[in-house]
């Protein structure tokens, strides 16, 4: 298997670079000594929390949004949501 730089993706047969966003730069400038094991656990576990979170946050704030209450919520348990064709 050939062996491919994840830093580029391919686009119709041939291979450009993928550009880095600000966030993405700055993370690199910041950690750009050497992490021991442990501590890129630690940074995982850190940016995993902090994703999760903006996600309940906005959860949170559709379902105010929108008016959902405990009953809407154990309504949708008893409802077929799947589409058919």
């Amino acid at each position: 298997m050939k062996w491919v730089n994840p830093y580029l993706y391919k686009k119709k047969n041939s291979l450009m670079p993928a550009a880095l966003n600000s966030t993405q730069l700055e993370i690199l400038k910041m950690f750009s000594n050497e992490q021991s094991e442990e501590e890129l656990q630690e940074i995982k576990s850190l940016l995993i929390a902090y994703l999760s979170n903006k996600v309940v946050n906005e959860a949170d704030k559709v379902s105010a949004e929108r008016q959902y209450n405990s009953a809407t919520f154990e309504s949708w348990k008893h409802e077929h949501f799947r589409k058919t064709k």
